[in-house]
């Protein structure tokens, strides 16, 4: 017989694991694929050490067939380790079917921020919004879905590792009066997320549905910051989760408002409301001399919102604070000063049209 998907599978199957069953009776073999002599396949859905333990059986089995040239069997590596009390469940995996769009529990509202590009500071808007809108006597949540990069934690100044009572329900930190969660809690600071799709998709929905947003009170709102673009993370939100409407970040440029239209469409077309477009890095002034200058335009985006009739919330400077504060951990909208004052008419704005 040739090599072929279905000469792998049957290899496969005749392995008896320990425990009972086969890797692929028990839906532990994803993505197999087999092109040229080489075979490659995910091996994922069991804790980490029993999967370790299994593969070298998978291996010699699939070794064994005629054909073959290369072999290569991947664990994705998770970013929590234990299941027990004192540690939160494994994040990432296929999600769970649902029927339709779910609210969050204990959260009255959900508003996501994205953008169609990054580098645009949507991440620091998400982080000022959520203590800008805590300091109106709102619960606040915050959820860090870029998931391949995760930034919230240092911008809030978290450092804790989620834990679980039961090993499914997920605690989530506060910071600035802020309820937080990141996969960026469960990580290393320099340890990369290697993921495919469902994986992605899988941890949004564990992020939001297993957390226990209400831990220290129901949510008046959640703020979920976006990953840039139109991908898995986006179409699954917005698909899957009751929202309240996305704001969509962008600096003035023309380059950069090109991009953030992509972002609006595909909140049409997935029929999510746009709540409003914010400029950010709208006006730098000279901390030396006072002297105002737009070093990437300014009112694009105001401009924009204004031709398609959706909101302008507001600009935002460009502001050296901004970065040191977020660097520092601690956001510039727990402060006083310009900056912060910014962020609250925006917040406020969303207050008032009682969507926070």
């Amino acid at each position: 017989m040739a090599l072929s998907k279905e000469s792998v599978l049957k290899a496969l199957r005749e392995v008896n694991l320990p425990g009972g069953g086969d890797a692929v009776g028990r839906n532990l073999i994803h993505a197999l694929a087999v092109e040229s002599g080489v075979v490659r396949f995910v091996l994922e859905g069991a804790p980490e050490a029993e999967l370790a333990a299994i593969r070298p059986l998978l291996e010699r089995a699939v070794q064994a067939l005629p054909g073959l040239t290369r072999l290569s069997v991947v664990i994705p590596s998770g970013p929590a380790k234990g299941m027990g009390a004192n540690a939160a469940p494994k994040i990432g995996g296929h999600p769970t079917p649902q029927a339709g769009p779910l609210a969050v529990p204990g959260v009255a509202h959900v508003i996501a921020v994205g953008s169609g590009k990054g580098g645009v500071g949507k991440s620091t808007v998400s982080a000022n919004l959520a203590v800008a809108l805590s300091r109106t006597g709102r619960r606040v949540g915050l959820l860090d879905a870029d998931i391949y990069g995760p930034s919230q934690p240092r911008m809030m100044g978290a450092s804790g590792r989620p834990a679980s009572p039961d090993g499914q329900t997920i605690i989530p930190l506060q910071a600035h009066g802020v309820t937080l969660m990141s996969i960026g809690l469960m990580l290393r600071e320099d340890e990369a997320v290697i993921w495919r799709g469902p994986m992605l998709m899988g941890a949004l929905q564990q992020m939001l549905n297993q957390v226990k947003w209400d831990q220290y009170g129901p949510l008046d709102v959640l703020i979920v910051d976006l990953p840039p673009g139109t991908g898995d993370i986006q179409l699954s939100l917005c698909q899957k989760t009751v929202m309240d409407g996305a704001i969509v970040v962008s600096t003035p440029q023309d380059v950069a408002m090109l991009d953030a239209k992509k972002a609006l469409d595909m909140f049409r077309k997935l029929g999510t409301p746009v709540l409003g477009l914010i400029e950010n890095m709208s006006t730098y002034v000279c901390p030396n001399c006072g002297h105002e200058a737009h070093l990437f335009g300014h009112g694009g985006v105001e401009t924009e919102a204004a031709k398609l009739g959706l909101p302008f919330l507001g600009a935002l400077p460009l502001d050296l604070e901004v970065r040191l504060a977020g660097d520092a951990g601690t956001p510039v909208a727990a402060g006083n000063g310009p900056a912060a004052e910014a962020y609250g008419a925006i917040a406020r704005r969303l207050v008032a049209a009682g969507v926070a």
